[in-house]
């Protein structure tokens, strides 16, 4: 009678460490393809990430120019933003979708606010995220917090485009 128990515990050590062992293996490969997601996912990016330097080329000399004087072709938004603010993290796939849904019409730039202290300080930014929508003339308009995907379809056809045209 002993030695059946030995053996039961013997076949039940078994098939644990073979179940363990598939699973780890499935855990390790269900990583890799959720990592293979997320590199092309992230290589798909449509917004584009702002410098100090490429926000004075691409947007507005702040240091050359007193007036606002917009550097682009496409009117934009820009997005000052914080890798830890959970409000940024809810609207930056909505913006990537933008960006993919008017492409060709208007550039959605991020300005990562850590990384990017001098030129958020210019601005003013003390909430985030802030979102700057710039039209191809006039002045820019200023908007604080997450706002939802169809408002800013409204104020991207009602401001932005319009004023392009």
């Amino acid at each position: 009678m002993k030695n059946l128990a030995v053996v039961l515990l013997a076949i039940l050590a078994i098939n644990i460490g073979c179940t363990n062992g598939t699973a780890k293996t499935e855990n390790a490969e269900a990583k890799t393809e959720n990592s293979a997601v997320a590199k092309s996912a992230s290589s798909e990016k449509m917004t584009v990430q702002l410098t100090n330097d490429s926000f004075k080329e691409k947007v507005f000399n702040y240091e050359v120019n007193k007036e606002w004087k917009y550097e682009g072709d496409k009117p934009c938004i820009i997005d000052f933003y914080a890798d830890w603010c959970g409000p940024c993290k809810q609207i930056a796939p909505v913006l990537e979708e933008l960006a993919k849904e008017y492409d060709g019409k208007i550039i959605i730039y991020k300005v990562d606010t850590e990384k990017q202290k001098e030129l958020a300080s210019a601005f003013g930014i003390r909430s985030i995220p802030s979102l700057l929508f710039v039209p191809l003339s006039g002045q820019p308009q200023m908007s604080q917090g997450a706002l939802p995907k169809e408002q800013f379809e409204k104020i991207i056809n009602d401001v932005l485009l319009k004023t392009a045209e």
